[in-house]
């Protein structure tokens, strides 16, 4: 018998790249550009009105996706990809490059010997 996660009631989406299911708080949320243009634009706080398209945060996954040309027929002829390519990319170098570590703040205790 498989085991069976319990998600709960978060919801999943699926990836138009590799076409597989994640959470959505996994995903990145893209719409078409509002001014007309046929950009697709990456929905950082998820609230942006219209349609929208989820994809896995992975230059793998962004690849496979302009292959498939999945982001015209998700976003209804949108092809403009610039902001989602630079997003990833911004990613992919922020993981590697590791965070600095937080100074240690010392409480003053006046009582110094």
């Amino acid at each position: 018998m498989a085991a069976v996660q319990h998600l709960g009631n978060q919801p999943q989406r699926t990836c138009i790249g590799c076409r597989k299911k994640g959470l959505r708080s996994e995903l990145l949320r893209l719409v078409s550009d509002a001014g007309g243009s046929s950009a697709v634009v990456v929905d950082e706080r998820r609230r942006l009105a219209g349609r929208g398209a989820w994809l896995h945060p992975s230059e793998a996954c962004f690849a496979l996706a302009i292959k498939r040309r999945a982001f015209g027929r998700a976003l209804n002829g949108a092809t403009g990809t610039a902001d989602v390519e630079r997003w990833i990319a911004k990613g992919a170098h922020a993981a590697d490059v590791p965070a600095p570590a937080a100074p240690t703040v010392q409480p003053e205790s006046r009582s110094e010997n």
